[in-house]
């Protein structure tokens, strides 16, 4: 099924979005994590530096190394999953679960979507 026009648009945006999300919730977990203010600054900018080459490598529309849809799944799963357990580390339980749900319904959408383009 392929998504009308400006629903396309709008879940493209939230993707990234979402992206921008995922990269944030590690930052922030690597900030609280621990309490070495030199390790600190390290995890905060080496988890999302990690998940941001990994995607940009495997799962980014321009990604360096193409993968089946099943790699390109699991790198997604991988980032958001970290993000999820990310907030989840810093306390905001609610704010994980909401960011998986939406997560998760955003990469079906836009993985249908790409699927139909694909076989038109």
């Amino acid at each position: 099924m392929r998504l009308p026009a400006p629903l396309h648009v709008v879940n493209e945006g939230l993707a990234f979005l979402l992206e921008l999300a995922a990269l944030a919730a590690l930052a922030w977990w690597g900030w609280q994590s621990v309490e070495n203010i030199a390790l600190r600054l390290i995890l905060a900018v080496v988890a999302p530096a990690a998940a941001a080459a990994l995607w940009g490598l495997f799962a980014a529309p321009k990604a360096r190394i193409r993968v089946p849809l099943a790699g390109v799944l699991a790198v997604k799963a991988l980032v958001f999953g970290a993000a999820v357990a990310a907030l989840h580390a810093v306390g905001v339980h609610a704010g994980a679960v909401a960011f998986g749900l939406v997560a998760v319904v955003n990469t079906a959408l836009a993985t249908m979507d790409r699927r139909a383009a694909v076989h038109r």
